[in-house]
């Protein structure tokens, strides 16, 4: 007796580690990081506000108390 179930979603397809993975083609891949990079474009081109930037180098800093 087989107690494996088949995956509900026919899109996916097992690989051979038995993961999912996509069924969308390279070239579907292709276009949808394309649209991605086009819509958020404007997003990356604003940068990091100083205040982010600020607390990144705050919090990259070593504590002066040590590790508890």
């Amino acid at each position: 007796m087989n107690s494996k179930k088949t995956p509900p979603n026919s899109d996916m397809k097992a690989d051979t580690a038995g993961q999912q993975r996509s069924g969308l083609n390279r070239e579907i891949q292709s276009k949808i990081g394309q649209q991605l990079r086009a819509m958020y474009d404007d997003v990356v081109q604003e940068g990091v506000p100083d205040r982010f930037a600020d607390l990144l180098k705050r919090l990259d800093k070593p504590s002066e108390e040590g590790p508890k």
